[in-house]
């Protein structure tokens, strides 16, 4: 039994070794690449825009700073 066992153990090592597949090719065929071509002249410049308001001045400080830390992240495992 153990040598029917070994024979057959052999014989499938043999088998499974004989089948050398090939390995498969593809062949992208080659798709027309877009070339860009001369560039064209330039065009009219925009209208210029509008100027924005004055923003209001702020309250000053009473000269105490404020820290805010942030939470305490976890542990990394």
């Amino acid at each position: 039994m153990n040598r029917s066992m070994l024979i057959l153990a052999l014989l499938a090592t043999l088998t499974l070794a004989a089948c050398d597949r090939k390995p498969t090719v593809i062949t992208v065929p080659a798709a027309p690449v877009a070339v860009p071509g001369p560039a064209g002249p330039q065009g009219a410049t925009g209208a210029q825009g509008s100027e924005g308001s004055q923003g209001a001045t702020g309250k000053s400080g009473d000269g105490t700073t404020v820290i805010v830390m942030p939470p305490a992240s976890a542990p990394a495992n």
